[in-house]
């Protein structure tokens, strides 16, 4: 009987093990996983759990009674030493081996830290990637503590919001000249900018983190413009690195994350990987996604492949972040854009629309599911919209799909 492995239980790691089940798949599956609980969402963690509007059970993605059910070995808290394609054997930290036929690694991303010498050591300071830290991090948010947020980006943002909403007095840092520099445009840093100050949150642009104050917790911080502030906690919110130790130490190869071929095939032939941790070959450079949704996407394409399918992974991305009573919803990846046009219409909603030339690459719409969906649709069929057309609040954006 053939015995298919996968060493990561996060959302990619269960989206594989129930694709291969639901294909028809009737070998041996085990999921190994780090941490001591059933795979779960992390979109969640640092939103409706931190707020205490979600139970715990409610985070996992399956409950864990499934697993057994379906004939997956499911072992959390399994820590995983070594991988050895040649043997095709995995080797856990109590020495315990594992053999396998096919193998997927979905070990996911890490926090970027701070620098030991910036004081990322302090027993306070937190980062948002686990259950774990969600649950040392919670009592710490309190009502009228002092939270420094390290970091414009959609995780620095995402925290800002919830610990204002809890009424902690709010710092946040962004050592590039603005937020959301990387992900998005000028005009949609702006907008959730000017919604951030609305909510009372200090947002420092163009200014890093010299240096955290304190003796095992941090009481205060130097920032690069020679600002002292005074601290009860500091949330890290710079980014994540994919995972890469196990398959680096097996000799894969690695290029932004573990490097795959189209179908998320590694440079092992019984070794796949899909997620956060793999990338894909994109034009002449390399593509990788840190989302839930190429998370699922990646993984269920890998498991079809496992099984012979041979299909390409073809990913249309998709994103979203809620802050305060704003769902952004992003379609696309807009690099390379060199125009863009703003729609907004008398209830509210928002949408930014990325061309380069004609051609749509993405958009960001805030309260606007309708621009979102259509600018979706549009672009997984490779098609565009008349720019002018969209700007006009007049337009009915559902007749652009027609051909």
């Amino acid at each position: 009987m053939s015995h298919f492995a996968v060493i990561g239980a996060g959302q990619a790691g269960a989206s594989l093990v129930a694709r291969l089940r639901a294909q028809g798949f009737d070998g041996q599956i085990t999921l190994l996983g780090d941490e001591p609980v059933p795979p779960y969402q992390r979109p969640p963690l640092s939103k409706k759990f931190l707020l205490g509007e979600m139970a715990e059970e409610r985070l996992y993605l399956r409950p864990e009674a499934w697993y057994a059910e379906n004939g997956i070995t499911l072992r959390p808290g399994c820590q995983v030493q070594a991988v050895l394609p040649a043997a095709r054997e995995i080797v856990l930290k109590d020495g315990e081996v594992v053999t396998y036929d096919k193998l997927a690694l979905t070990t996911g991303a890490r926090p970027r830290p701070l620098p030991g010498a910036i004081g990322g050591d302090l027993s306070n300071v937190f980062s948002i990637r686990t259950l774990d830290d969600i649950r040392r991090l919670a009592p710490h948010v309190v009502h009228g503590a002092r939270v420094l947020i390290v970091g414009g980006g959609y995780i620095g943002l995402e925290a800002a919001a919830v610990a204002a909403q809890k009424g902690l007095q709010v710092t946040l840092i962004e050592q590039a000249e603005r937020i959301l520099g990387r992900v998005a445009a000028p005009e949609t840093a702006a907008y959730f900018r000017a919604l951030h100050l609305a909510n009372g949150v200090s947002i420092r642009e163009g200014t890093g983190l010299e240096r955290l104050l304190g003796e095992g917790a941090a009481s205060g911080a130097i920032l690069s413009d020679g600002t002292h502030l005074d601290l009860d906690l500091v949330i890290v919110g710079t980014g994540i690195l994919p995972r890469t130790r196990l398959a680096e130490e097996a000799g894969l190869l690695l290029d932004n994350g573990i490097a795959c071929d189209a179908t998320g095939r590694t440079s092992d032939p019984h070794i796949w990987a899909a997620g956060d941790c793999a990338s894909l070959p994109r034009g002449t450079g390399r593509l990788r996604l840190e989302s839930v949704q190429n998370a699922i996407d990646m993984a269920e394409c890998v498991a079809d492949n496992m099984l012979g399918a041979g299909r390409d992974y073809a990913p249309h991305p998709w994103f979203w972040s809620d802050q305060y009573d704003v769902k952004l919803q992003i379609a696309g990846l807009s690099t390379g854009y060199d125009r863009l046009v703003t729609r907004r219409d008398d209830r509210g909603a928002r949408s930014h629309w990325y061309y380069a030339g004609d051609q749509l690459l993405a958009v960001d719409a805030m309260n606007d599911p309708r621009g979102y969906m259509v600018g979706k649709r549009l672009i997984e069929a490779g098609r565009s919209a008349d720019p002018t057309r969209i700007a006009d609040p007049a337009t009915n954006l559902k007749e652009l799909l027609t051909p």
